[in-house]
């Protein structure tokens, strides 16, 4: 359940088919694809919602500018680096105006100052837009540089929960205190 909107019951033989859930997901590997370019790749999500062509280019414009890759839209993933790709990943994310973006390792494919620079701007665009994000990572200084709210799993069970700053303040066992460089 989504903002009071059940996407799956299966007491109730309820399933929302993704592309009408208003999810935004960006995948570790971004998932762009090779054969299409940028504007194209952004459009998609938008082309299966049946978008009207006027307002889907003006969408789609609007999304690849929101991540800093305007002049790039006719370009192909091949000719774009790691972090355009990974700007590209999010725009299609973006584009659709989801209530809810899941990052799965949005930055682990990127070097250590590209990284820096995508978690800002990753982070402006959430607060920019408003959007709840769920972020998966196992790299504290993305989880500390892109959340207010931290959940840490251990072997798939919650052992700590709160701010970053609670959680190094006082971690809930040594696991948690590891993957907060706290010592």
């Amino acid at each position: 359940t989504i903002d009071q909107d059940t996407l799956v019951d299966t007491t109730k033989n309820l399933f929302v088919v993704p592309e009408k859930r208003n999810i935004g997901m960006v995948f570790q590997s971004y998932a762009v694809w090779p054969h299409m370019t940028v504007f194209e790749n952004v459009a998609f999500p938008l082309r299966i919602r049946k978008v009207k062509e006027a307002d889907l280019t003006e969408q789609v414009m609007g999304a690849i500018k929101s991540v800093r890759l305007d002049g790039l839209d006719q370009r192909m993933p091949n000719a774009l680096s790691g972090g355009q790709q990974q700007r590209v990943a999010l725009a299609r994310a973006l584009v659709q105006k989801p209530r809810l973006l899941l990052l799965d390792e949005p930055l682990s494919n990127l070097d250590a100052s590209l990284r820096d620079s995508m978690r800002q701007e990753i982070r402006q665009l959430q607060e920019k837009l408003t959007i709840t994000a769920v972020i998966v990572t196992h790299d504290w200084a993305d989880a500390k540089g892109l959340c207010d709210h931290l959940v840490v799993l251990q072997e798939g069970n919650i052992v700590q929960q709160g701010s970053p700053l609670q959680i190094v303040d006082k971690p809930a066992n040594s696991f948690v205190a590891q993957i907060a460089h706290v010592h």
